[in-house]
């Protein structure tokens, strides 16, 4: 199959769990996550004057105290659940509304939903602050690095069902 063409039809809707979903989901978080730090933190700061701040904001929206933990947890969501969320969420809603979208446009569209939620969900609903950040900056700045977190997850998800393991 062509790399820029649509998802495959007939595929399931939600693929099954496995250990080899498992270890492909883990793999494009780490994959993502990587390419995510590269930008927020050696790119962003270049365009803007400063780095992207997953973790303050994880910390403003559980009231943590620790740096540590909230990067922690940042890296686990990152790592682990947000690639879940791809394959049974993201890849399925596109699948039933958009099946003629290829792969890098549903990981595109599944960067953007990740925005939506980190700043406009978690910033503005839960931790208080301006909607978008007031679409300063630094809120194209993360729109960036969040699709390039999307991609790369779509990629890496694309890549491993292409070999047969995941």
């Amino acid at each position: 199959m062509n790399a820029l063409a649509a998802e495959p039809v007939g595929r399931p809707l939600f693929p099954p769990l496995s250990g080899a979903l498992i270890l492909s989901a883990l793999l494009a978080g780490l994959a993502a996550d990587l390419a995510w730090e590269v930008w927020a933190r050696g790119i962003t700061p270049f365009w803007v004057g400063g780095p992207l701040e997953p973790a303050a904001l994880v910390q403003s929206v559980f009231g943590l105290q620790s740096r540590l933990l909230a990067e922690l947890v940042h890296l686990v969501v990152g790592v682990l659940f947000y690639p879940l969320g791809y394959l049974y969420l993201a890849r399925p809603l596109a699948r039933l509304l958009t099946p003629f979208l290829p792969w890098w446009a549903v990981g595109l569209g599944f960067g953007v939903g990740l925005w939506v939620f980190a700043l406009y969900v978690m910033a503005h609903l839960a931790a208080g602050l301006p909607a978008f950040l007031g679409f300063i900056p630094l809120t194209w700045a993360s729109l960036v690095g969040h699709l390039i977190f999307g991609l790369v997850t779509a990629g890496v998800i694309r890549l491993r069902e292409g070999t047969g393991r995941a």
